[in-house]
């Protein structure tokens, strides 16, 4: 490969997100292609850092593959790139199909399959709840029997919080089974352990992990989509054992599933009452919610930014570097609201370094060099948030 001769790169998304990563492989002087949804286009894309855009109106495979095919006759695609959770197995499938380097879709599915996560950590040494598929009978009730309820039945391939239920007793648990029919292969059971739950947001390159912040979840995602919450993250103290063994957890973890380059967000629990760490699930993406903007704002790091540097820099087989890491602390507070448009001007501290900017939504991010100055903002807005700006609506029941 001619190592001034431009790349191009394929980025797939069919959620609105990943313009720093088409920005920055744009600046590395490529050329940049977006697939997306029609119903996409009138979003706000960086059209400057692309080329040319191709819509489809729903993911078909083969139609698909057979678009990609027919601009391959004149474009060389140089790389495929998933910017959504939700594209990551669908892209691993392209690349095979292409025979495009990057993640395929064994490794992949690692990082998409709730299942597949919890046999593969299991298998390397790496904590994970008690757990159980819904293919045997036998299996489901020998740990319903083993295992003390309550527990999370969670679909495989959703994200985040999305369809997860809590469920109470061994009936209750053969009930929704039951209701599933022939789609409860797509789904498993986990013991459910309160405590607090952990983020890890990172950047991989040559099987190892280069960067990575800790971060907390201060109400965790499943009790923010299940009660109408208010979402909030923070940076955890850096240097503390807990940030030290979840650094290290997430290296296992990467280790184990095979990540040789990339961006990755993965969570862990940290039982109330015993104190393990545990982990819950990853993804081979930056991490949604705005974390990246906090992320970036705690550390100078922009993940979007230098994944796309890492890819490229992969493929070119030219030396990456890691930009200046800063060890600030960062928080994030995000509502629903009652008002299209909420003034945020009455929220004045110093610390306030982004406000969100979308219809019906209230956000903000604070950075200081204090941890305990960041819990103090985020405590005091979200009392602030809630008594005066708050609405919120059910979570989406997409679980039977």
């Amino acid at each position: 490969m001619i190592h001034n001769q431009p790349l191009n790169i394929l980025c797939i998304t069919t959620y609105h997100k990943g313009m720093d990563f088409m920005k920055s492989c744009k600046a590395e002087g490529n050329n940049v292609y977006l697939l997306t949804k029609k119903k996409l286009e009138n979003e706000i894309w960086p059209w400057e850092s692309i080329d040319d855009v191709f819509y489809i109106e729903q993911w078909n495979h083969n139609d698909v593959v057979k678009g990609i095919a027919y601009k391959f006759r004149e474009i060389k695609f140089d790389r495929f790139v998933a910017l959504d959770d939700f594209d990551v197995e669908k892209v691993a499938m392209l690349r095979e199909h292409f025979r495009m380097p990057g993640m395929g879709r064994t490794t992949a599915h690692y990082f998409r399959d709730k299942l597949a996560m919890r046999l593969k950590a299991k298998e390397e040494g790496v904590n994970v709840p008690d757990f159980t598929s819904l293919f045997y009978n036998e299996d489901i009730n020998a740990y319903a029997d083993s295992v003390n309820p309550p527990w999370l039945l969670k679909p495989r391939m959703e994200a985040s919080a999305t369809g997860i239920k809590k469920i109470h007793s061994k009936d209750e648990l053969w009930q929704i089974v039951n209701d599933l029919g022939d789609e409860r292969d797509n789904y498993l059971v986990e013991k459910f352990a309160p405590g607090d739950v952990y983020h890890v947001d990172g950047l991989n390159l040559d099987g190892k992990v280069i960067f990575s912040r800790v971060s907390k979840y201060l109400d965790t995602p499943f009790e923010v989509a299940h009660g109408g919450g208010i979402f909030r993250s923070a940076t955890c103290e850096i240097g503390s054992k807990t940030e030290k063994a979840l650094a290290k957890m997430n290296a296992d973890v990467m280790n184990a599933f095979g990540m040789q380059f990339g961006a990755s967000h993965t969570e862990f629990i940290q039982s109330k009452s015993t104190g393990e760490l545990f982990f819950l699930e990853t993804s081979s993406r930056v991490g949604g919610a705005n974390l990246a903007e906090m992320v970036e704002l705690a550390s100078g790091v922009n993940l979007w930014g230098e994944w796309a540097k890492i890819e490229c820099k992969n493929l070119r087989k030219e030396k990456y570097t890691l930009p200046k890491v800063k060890k600030d602390y960062a928080g994030i507070v995000v509502s629903l609201s009652r008002y299209e448009h909420p003034d945020t001007s009455s929220f004045t501290d110093k610390e306030i370094v982004w406000r969100m900017n979308k219809k019906w939504h209230i956000g903000l991010i604070v950075v200081s060099d204090s941890s305990e100055r960041v819990m103090e903002l985020l405590d005091a807005y979200t009392k602030r948030i809630s008594e005066e700006f708050h609405a919120s609506l059910p979570a989406p029941d997409r679980s039977l």
